[in-house]
Protein backbone atom coordinates (compact mmCIF):
# COMPACT_ATOMS: atom_id res chain seq x y z
CA UNK A 1 0.00 0.00 0.00
CA UNK A 2 2.87 2.62 0.97
CA UNK A 3 4.75 1.65 -1.97
CA UNK A 4 1.22 2.27 -4.48
CA UNK A 5 0.88 5.29 -2.65
CA UNK A 6 4.09 6.62 -3.89
CA UNK A 7 3.89 5.45 -7.42
CA UNK A 8 0.28 7.02 -7.85
CA UNK A 9 1.66 10.31 -6.61
CA UNK A 10 4.19 10.42 -8.97
CA UNK A 11 2.33 9.57 -11.85
CA UNK A 12 -0.75 12.02 -10.72
CA UNK A 13 2.34 15.14 -10.34
CA UNK A 14 3.98 14.32 -13.07
CA UNK A 15 1.03 14.20 -15.75
CA UNK A 16 0.11 17.31 -14.29
CA UNK A 17 3.14 18.74 -15.46
CA UNK A 18 2.81 17.29 -18.57
CA UNK A 19 -0.64 19.05 -18.69
CA UNK A 20 0.44 22.28 -18.09
CA UNK A 21 3.35 22.89 -20.00
CA UNK A 22 2.10 20.93 -23.72
CA UNK A 23 -1.46 22.65 -23.11
CA UNK A 24 0.09 26.00 -22.90
CA UNK A 25 2.94 25.51 -25.71
CA UNK A 26 0.50 23.55 -28.02
CA UNK A 27 -2.42 26.90 -27.24
CA UNK A 28 0.05 29.10 -27.96
CA UNK A 29 1.75 27.75 -31.01
CA UNK A 30 -1.75 27.10 -32.87
CA UNK A 31 -2.92 30.55 -32.02
CA UNK A 32 0.16 32.25 -33.18
CA UNK A 33 0.45 30.36 -36.43
CA UNK A 34 2.81 31.53 -38.85
CA UNK A 35 6.55 31.02 -38.47
CA UNK A 36 6.58 31.06 -34.82
CA UNK A 37 3.75 27.84 -35.18
CA UNK A 38 6.65 26.24 -37.39
CA UNK A 39 9.46 26.96 -35.48
CA UNK A 40 7.41 25.54 -32.34
CA UNK A 41 6.50 22.69 -34.00
CA UNK A 42 9.86 21.74 -35.30
CA UNK A 43 11.30 21.85 -31.70
CA UNK A 44 8.62 18.85 -30.75
CA UNK A 45 9.49 17.07 -33.33
CA UNK A 46 13.13 17.18 -32.67
CA UNK A 47 12.02 16.12 -29.31
CA UNK A 48 10.13 13.73 -30.80
CA UNK A 49 13.37 12.23 -32.66
CA UNK A 50 15.12 11.45 -29.65
CA UNK A 51 15.31 7.92 -28.13
CA UNK A 52 13.06 8.35 -25.43
CA UNK A 53 14.84 5.15 -22.78
CA UNK A 54 18.08 6.56 -23.90
CA UNK A 55 17.57 9.62 -22.34
CA UNK A 56 15.46 8.93 -19.59
CA UNK A 57 18.20 7.07 -18.66
CA UNK A 58 20.78 9.62 -19.19
CA UNK A 59 18.99 12.79 -17.50
CA UNK A 60 18.61 10.27 -14.25
CA UNK A 61 22.55 9.56 -13.94
CA UNK A 62 23.47 13.30 -14.75
CA UNK A 63 20.84 14.78 -12.49
CA UNK A 64 21.49 12.73 -9.46
CA UNK A 65 24.53 14.87 -7.85
CA UNK A 66 24.01 18.37 -8.96
CA UNK A 67 20.58 18.04 -7.47
CA UNK A 68 21.70 16.51 -4.11
CA UNK A 69 24.48 19.11 -4.23
CA UNK A 70 21.58 21.61 -4.34
CA UNK A 71 19.70 20.36 -1.78
CA UNK A 72 22.29 20.03 0.87
CA UNK A 73 23.56 23.93 -0.16
CA UNK A 74 19.77 25.35 -0.20
CA UNK A 75 18.37 27.20 2.51
CA UNK A 76 15.11 27.42 0.79
CA UNK A 77 12.00 26.04 2.17
CA UNK A 78 10.79 25.02 -1.33
CA UNK A 79 14.12 23.16 -2.06
CA UNK A 80 14.55 21.88 1.87
CA UNK A 81 10.31 20.43 0.78
CA UNK A 82 11.98 18.93 -2.50
CA UNK A 83 14.73 17.11 -0.94
CA UNK A 84 12.54 15.33 1.62
CA UNK A 85 10.95 13.34 -1.43
CA UNK A 86 14.39 12.37 -2.64
CA UNK A 87 16.53 13.10 -5.93
CA UNK A 88 14.96 9.85 -7.66
CA UNK A 89 11.41 11.57 -7.32
CA UNK A 90 12.19 15.09 -8.56
CA UNK A 91 14.81 13.76 -11.39
CA UNK A 92 11.74 12.11 -12.74
CA UNK A 93 9.50 15.15 -12.23
CA UNK A 94 12.27 17.26 -14.37
CA UNK A 95 12.54 14.41 -16.77
CA UNK A 96 8.65 14.52 -17.66
CA UNK A 97 9.02 18.57 -17.93
CA UNK A 98 11.30 17.94 -20.50
CA UNK A 99 10.34 15.14 -22.66
CA UNK A 100 7.03 14.21 -22.19
CA UNK A 101 4.84 17.21 -23.16
CA UNK A 102 4.92 17.13 -26.51
CA UNK A 103 2.21 14.74 -27.62
CA UNK A 104 -0.23 16.79 -25.36
CA UNK A 105 0.90 20.04 -27.04
CA UNK A 106 0.62 18.35 -30.26
CA UNK A 107 -2.88 17.32 -28.97
CA UNK A 108 -3.85 21.03 -27.70
CA UNK A 109 -2.41 22.53 -31.16
CA UNK A 110 -4.62 20.56 -33.53
CA UNK A 111 -7.76 21.60 -31.36
CA UNK A 112 -6.55 25.23 -31.21
CA UNK A 113 -6.09 25.49 -34.96
CA UNK A 114 -10.20 24.37 -35.78
CA UNK A 115 -11.53 26.40 -32.35
CA UNK A 116 -9.42 29.62 -33.79
CA UNK A 117 -11.63 29.92 -36.89
CA UNK A 118 -14.72 29.61 -35.14
CA UNK A 119 -16.36 32.82 -34.53
CA UNK A 120 -16.39 33.80 -30.51
CA UNK A 121 -12.78 33.65 -30.88
CA UNK A 122 -13.10 36.05 -34.15
CA UNK A 123 -15.18 37.79 -32.11
CA UNK A 124 -12.61 37.97 -29.11
CA UNK A 125 -9.71 39.38 -31.23
CA UNK A 126 -12.34 41.96 -33.05
CA UNK A 127 -13.07 43.42 -29.63
CA UNK A 128 -9.02 43.51 -29.07
CA UNK A 129 -8.85 40.54 -26.22
CA UNK A 130 -5.32 39.84 -26.11
CA UNK A 131 -3.89 36.09 -26.68
CA UNK A 132 -3.75 35.35 -22.84
CA UNK A 133 -7.29 36.22 -22.27
CA UNK A 134 -8.20 34.09 -25.49
CA UNK A 135 -6.46 30.76 -24.36
CA UNK A 136 -7.19 31.61 -20.95
CA UNK A 137 -10.82 32.18 -21.54
CA UNK A 138 -12.00 30.62 -25.10
CA UNK A 139 -9.60 28.13 -26.14
CA UNK A 140 -8.23 26.34 -23.45
CA UNK A 141 -11.90 25.71 -21.91
CA UNK A 142 -12.88 24.49 -25.26
CA UNK A 143 -10.10 21.75 -25.11
CA UNK A 144 -11.03 20.71 -21.83
CA UNK A 145 -12.10 17.22 -22.89
CA UNK A 146 -9.30 16.73 -24.84
CA UNK A 147 -6.57 17.79 -21.83
CA UNK A 148 -8.77 15.35 -19.31
CA UNK A 149 -7.86 12.36 -21.83
CA UNK A 150 -4.59 13.08 -22.35
CA UNK A 151 -3.90 13.76 -18.49
CA UNK A 152 -5.22 10.34 -17.98
CA UNK A 153 -3.60 8.27 -20.15
CA UNK A 154 -0.84 9.82 -18.98
CA UNK A 155 -0.97 8.44 -15.20
CA UNK A 156 -0.38 5.25 -16.11
CA UNK A 157 2.57 6.12 -18.40
CA UNK A 158 4.61 7.54 -15.58
CA UNK A 159 3.42 5.01 -12.96
CA UNK A 160 5.32 2.47 -15.15
CA UNK A 161 8.46 4.59 -16.02
CA UNK A 162 8.57 5.60 -12.57
CA UNK A 163 8.55 1.80 -11.66
CA UNK A 164 11.03 1.04 -14.48
CA UNK A 165 13.49 3.17 -12.92
CA UNK A 166 13.47 2.39 -9.64
CA UNK A 167 13.29 -1.26 -10.80
CA UNK A 168 16.99 -0.06 -12.33
CA UNK A 169 17.68 1.75 -9.18
CA UNK A 170 17.65 5.31 -10.79
CA UNK A 171 14.36 6.23 -9.07
CA UNK A 172 13.17 5.72 -5.78
CA UNK A 173 15.77 5.53 -3.07
CA UNK A 174 15.57 3.94 0.59
CA UNK A 175 14.34 4.93 2.86
CA UNK A 176 11.29 5.34 -0.10
CA UNK A 177 9.69 2.65 -1.09
CA UNK A 178 7.45 2.48 -4.59
CA UNK A 179 6.01 -0.79 -6.61
CA UNK A 180 9.44 -0.62 -9.00
CA UNK A 181 11.81 -0.52 -6.07
CA UNK A 182 9.68 -3.51 -4.25
CA UNK A 183 10.09 -5.39 -7.57
CA UNK A 184 13.85 -4.92 -7.33
CA UNK A 185 14.37 -5.19 -3.83
CA UNK A 186 12.38 -8.77 -4.03
CA UNK A 187 14.82 -10.34 -6.65
CA UNK A 188 17.87 -11.05 -4.61
CA UNK A 189 15.17 -13.15 -2.40
CA UNK A 190 12.88 -14.49 -5.48
CA UNK A 191 13.41 -18.46 -4.59
CA UNK A 192 12.65 -17.87 -0.74
CA UNK A 193 10.18 -15.56 -0.37
CA UNK A 194 8.24 -15.19 -4.41
CA UNK A 195 5.22 -13.37 -2.60
CA UNK A 196 7.77 -10.17 -2.33
CA UNK A 197 8.10 -10.13 -5.99
CA UNK A 198 4.50 -11.06 -7.22
CA UNK A 199 2.55 -8.81 -5.12
CA UNK A 200 4.10 -5.45 -6.29
CA UNK A 201 3.97 -6.64 -9.65
CA UNK A 202 0.07 -7.91 -9.68
CA UNK A 203 -0.99 -4.87 -8.00
CA UNK A 204 1.36 -2.44 -10.60
CA UNK A 205 -0.25 -4.49 -13.78
CA UNK A 206 -3.27 -3.90 -12.02
CA UNK A 207 -3.11 -0.26 -11.25
CA UNK A 208 -1.70 0.12 -14.65
CA UNK A 209 -4.50 -1.52 -16.43
CA UNK A 210 -7.60 -0.07 -14.68
CA UNK A 211 -5.83 3.28 -15.25
CA UNK A 212 -5.46 3.03 -19.03
CA UNK A 213 -9.08 1.58 -19.07
CA UNK A 214 -10.50 4.97 -17.09
CA UNK A 215 -8.91 6.55 -19.76
CA UNK A 216 -10.12 5.03 -22.25
CA UNK A 217 -13.63 5.43 -21.04
CA UNK A 218 -13.32 8.43 -20.63
CA UNK A 219 -11.92 9.19 -24.00
CA UNK A 220 -15.28 7.14 -25.33
CA UNK A 221 -17.78 9.66 -23.30
CA UNK A 222 -15.97 12.83 -23.96
CA UNK A 223 -15.39 12.90 -27.39
CA UNK A 224 -18.05 13.37 -29.87
CA UNK A 225 -16.17 11.79 -32.93
CA UNK A 226 -16.51 8.22 -31.10
CA UNK A 227 -20.52 8.66 -30.76
CA UNK A 228 -22.47 6.95 -33.32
Amino acid sequence: MYGARVSILIGVVASLIVLIIGSIYGAVSGLLGGKIDFVMMRLVELIYSVPDVLIVLLLQVVLQTPLQSWFDSSNIALVKSLATMGVGIVSIFITFALLYWVGMARIIRGQVLMLKKQEFVTAAVVLGAPNKRIIKRHLLPNCIGQLVITTCLQIPAAIFLESFLSFLGLGISAPMASLGSMCADAIQTITVYPYRLLFPAILLSLLVLSLNLVGDGLRDALDPRLKK
